[in-house]
């Protein structure tokens, strides 16, 4: 399959990484200027500590238009 731009290319990959096997972590995927992107990152590891939950940011790039796209994971057992 070809790939028209990198945007085709990781939508495949976050379908694929969706059905694959539960792992244990929750994603969320925003897509947010920059600014609003810091907050959101933010935000969420101050809810979901990464002592408690294993937070991060899974994945993080800048799109053509200059909105970030990233995703971020934590356990979902500390529930």
């Amino acid at each position: 399959m070809a790939y028209r731009n990198p945007r085709d290319l990781a939508d495949r990959m976050s379908r694929r990484r969706s059905a694959s096997a539960e792992d244990g972590y929750i994603r969320q995927t925003f897509t947010q200027s920059r600014e609003e992107a810091r907050r959101t990152a933010r935000a969420f590891l101050d809810q979901w500590p990464a002592a408690a939950y294993m937070s991060a940011v899974e994945s993080w790039r800048e799109l053509p238009d200059g909105e970030i796209e990233f995703t971020m994971k934590r356990l979902r057992s500390a529930d």
